[in-house]
């Protein structure tokens, strides 16, 4: 049924170019202004105002495709330091919740300076202060986060000896009594300093969760080159988990977002006996990597050029060598993957109409292998939100068997601040 007639389920709209690929000012116009004001992905824990300056300096100088990474990143910069000094006097004079805002502003400020993925020294740099400010401000709140060094027990040479990761646990669970656990595989560019959004609401419902990156973003140390290292990183991290006694072993999901659900698929077939189930939002498996559909993303849905921050991701530098040898190497259908035996129950969730990883890999997907659970959402692109997140957080509930609450899960999704007179 994928790619019938071979084509697209939305051939017919692969050649039409988003506004907001015209201009970084129609970028903001077009795409972000809305979410910025709501505090919605991609700019979780901060806020519309904090990027007025910043909008008005790259408009000035008329930024665009294609950007200049290093003047990017740059326009930020002084904006982000003016909030986490702000942040720093609050602290200084005991007001916590106001410095945890403010610390948790100033990272959103730097994570849209190193966002989509790392190309320049400055968007390393805004990277590493990313994650240091929004440890600092989830560290200060009521029920801090924590930052794990998951040990790569598993890492071949030239990996890093460790998984970053952050981790929270519910006040109830304990050896005699553990709760689920949600472990959420991060997207090409929402590492845990966003996806962090999520853990309080599970927090409060007593499922714990665990948060990372996937090879090729953040501080994930697999080699992003190499088609076997997700599945020696998932081992080493489920070693780690099954030593932690508050967590039911038993009740293990993995979450994955957009491309964190092509992992999510992967680590449901390799790792089926050591989960419960896994979801994958807005995935992929194989037509990702078709050189026809990564010839057209760099127009479409995506704000930036999709196509080469995925090649980089991958570890290519060269876009044009990613797209003929992608498929060869990553696809999930080409590797044997999909094709397996075992499979945990993995259930796949999308916009039917998105335009970042087609919704034809979905179908694909279900005429291989084990059976799988789908949901696909119609007259939606990319994760098919929101309706997709009550799509898994019900699967979730019933996966764990646990009453769950959908309207405390949605409130503490809500980062909008507090502290806006300064």
């Amino acid at each position: 049924m994928a790619l019938r007639h071979g084509k697209y389920l939305i051939q017919d709209r692969l050649k039409e170019k988003a506004k907001h690929h015209e201009s970084y000012e129609q970028l903001w116009e077009t795409k972000w202004k809305q979410p910025a004001m709501m505090s919605l992905y991609p700019f979780m824990f901060g806020t519309f105002t904090d990027f007025v300056p910043i909008i008005s300096d790259l408009v000035s100088k008329k930024a665009g495709e294609p950007y200049d990474w290093e003047v990017y990143a740059k326009a930020h910069f002084a904006q982000a330091e003016h909030l986490t000094s702000i942040a720093a006097a609050a602290n200084k004079n005991g007001e916590k919740a106001k410095a945890s805002e403010y610390y948790l502003r100033a990272s959103a400020v730097y994570r849209m300076a190193r966002f989509p993925i790392i190309r320049s020294r400055e968007q390393n740099y805004a990277w590493h202060m990313n994650k240091e400010l929004c440890l600092k401000g989830l560290s200060m709140r009521e029920h801090p986060v924590r930052e794990m060094m998951v040990p790569h027990t598993h890492a071949k040479f030239g990996e890093a000896s460790v998984i970053p990761a952050y981790y929270l646990v519910p006040d109830s669970a304990t050896r005699d009594a553990p709760v689920p656990l949600v472990i959420i595989f991060c997207g090409l560019d929402g590492y845990r300093t966003e996806l962090a959004v999520w853990m309080d609401g599970f927090r409060q419902i007593d499922v714990a969760t665990l948060v990372l990156e996937i090879p090729g973003t953040g501080d994930c140390p697999a080699d992003p080159s190499d088609v076997t290292s997700p599945d020696r990183l998932y081992t080493s991290l489920l070693d780690w988990v099954a030593l932690q006694e508050p967590i039911d072993q038993k009740r293990i999901a993995v979450w994955g977002f957009s491309t964190g659900g092509y992992y999510a698929i992967r680590v449901a077939h390799t790792h089926h006996d050591r989960i419960a189930g896994a979801i994958s939002l807005g995935g992929g498996c194989h037509h990702m990597f078709d050189k026809e559909w990564l010839d057209e993303v760099n127009h479409l849905e995506y704000p930036f050029d999709l196509a080469n921050a995925l090649a980089k991701k991958w570890g290519y530098d060269d876009v044009e060598k990613f797209k003929v040898e992608g498929a060869k190497k990553f696809s999930l259908l080409n590797d044997g993957t999909l094709d397996k035996k075992e499979c945990a129950r993995l259930l796949l969730v999308n916009g039917v109409g998105d335009e970042i990883f087609p919704i034809d890999d979905y179908y694909l997907a279900l005429h291989h292998g084990a059976s799988k659970e789908a949901r696909f959402v119609l007259d939606t692109k990319h994760m098919g939100e929101p309706e997709s997140f009550d799509v898994c957080l019900r699967w979730l509930y019933k996966l764990f068997d646990i009453e769950g609450d959908m309207k405390v899960q949605f409130a503490a999704l809500n980062t909008r601040p507090k502290f806006l007179e300064e």
